[in-house]
């Protein structure tokens, strides 16, 4: 069973600070800044959201991923979890066969994202810019997320565990008016 133990650090520094950051401890881009498009999947219930678990259709660079995620394992400052993603080529249609299940489209967020490694590192990170800040995202075993996390200043204490659904939430109580969806510009 495939498992992804990650965090998110939010970021007050803006996308160029936080670039710099990383190239001053040896992580540089595995490929470009990309624009993803990413819809979460429910049952009309919200059974999928009550247990923790998320139906995920990605759009990056003309490419389709869906991704199943199991509920969060207890107790932990992490967040690990089953994850199982495949490759389609079709994602609208692919949409379309999850509805005819009786699946719905509950939420929908974009954002830009540049991967980053650093040679004998255990871990990868991430630069995602998204309409309510930009967030650094360290996946990888445990230790190395306390350490790299650390050696980037940051402490366990403002570890984030939350989705970008949780977080876009939260921001949706201050500012009222903005649109149900988290996006860049409103349709």
């Amino acid at each position: 069973m495939p498992v992804e133990t990650e965090i998110k650090l939010r970021l007050p520094l803006g996308p160029e600070r936080a670039r710099a950051l990383l190239k001053q401890h040896g992580f540089h881009p595995v490929g470009g800044r990309e624009f993803e498009t990413n819809q979460i999947f429910d049952l009309p219930s919200s059974e999928m959201r009550a247990s923790g678990r998320l139906l995920r259709l990605r759009s990056t660079g003309g490419k389709w991923t869906i991704t199943y995620k199991g509920p969060a394992a207890a107790g932990e400052r992490y967040k690990s979890r089953e994850e199982i993603e495949a490759e389609v080529s079709d994602g609208s249609a692919f949409a379309q066969i999850l509805e005819r299940l009786g699946y719905q489209r509950s939420f929908g967020y974009e954002k830009f994202r540049t991967t980053f490694g650093a040679s004998g590192e255990d871990g990868m990170v991430t630069l995602d810019e998204t309409p309510i800040g930009d967030f650094l995202e360290l996946e990888g075993p445990g230790y190395w997320i306390d350490q790299t996390a650390r050696r980037f200043g940051f402490q366990p204490a403002e570890y984030i565990t939350s989705s970008y659904a949780m977080l876009y939430e939260e921001h949706r109580r201050t500012h009222a008016t903005i649109p149900r969806d988290m996006r860049f510009h409103s349709p």
